[in-house]
């Protein structure tokens, strides 16, 4: 394997017509030899944290969704994270975000925002997304994803509906092949 895809996104390309992924911004946690994984970050549930959580922690309702974060291992829960101190991996996957499958992480993350620390920042995904070895770089090179850089804005967005648009607008005017037809081309 050349490259590892570890801390990108993957934007679905509009083609992309499977259920699972359509409109779907994906950060990968891991891409090596093996495969693939990632966690879809722009696909709200209806179910609310606390309510996921309510069998192991005593959880304020906060409305805080749970995301779905890909077919794979549906029942498995996932946080990601902002808080360094609690991180507990050998690394992140991206500069300021972290993740955790722990009942200690979730404790800890949890706790630290019911605590009222206004900087943190987490979100709760059940299920991944997988990939077998190769799958996914065939996969990109069919056209089906779009690599860009990852950033913890667009993790931890304010309107994770938002995600796929703003992304993919971003990507196609960083990899325009002809300028953007303006009002007044007579101005050039």
């Amino acid at each position: 394997m050349s490259e590892s895809y570890r801390g990108q996104f993957l934007i679905s390309a509009k083609q992309l017509r499977d259920p699972n992924f359509f409109k779907t911004v994906v950060l990968l946690l891991e891409h090596n030899q093996h495969g693939a994984m990632g966690l879809v970050v722009n696909r709200p549930s209806s179910v609310t944290v606390s309510q996921v959580l309510s069998e192991h922690f005593e959880l304020p309702e906060t409305g805080e969704l749970v995301f779905m974060g890909g077919p794979v291992e549906p029942g498995n829960l996932f946080i990601l994270h902002n808080a360094d101190e609690l991180d507990f991996s050998e690394s992140p996957p991206l500069d300021g975000v972290f993740v955790g499958c722990t009942k200690d992480v979730f404790e800890s993350v949890v706790q630290a925002v019911s605590e009222g620390d206004e900087d943190a920042r987490f979100r709760v995904f059940s299920g991944c997304a997988g990939w077998s070895p190769k799958q996914l770089e065939g996969e990109i090179n069919r056209g089906d994803w779009l690599l860009h850089e990852a950033s913890p804005e667009f993790v931890f967005h304010k309107d994770p509906y938002e995600v796929w648009d703003t992304l993919m607008r971003t990507f196609q005017k960083a990899h325009q092949l002809l300028p953007a037809a303006t009002d007044h081309p007579e101005w050039n």
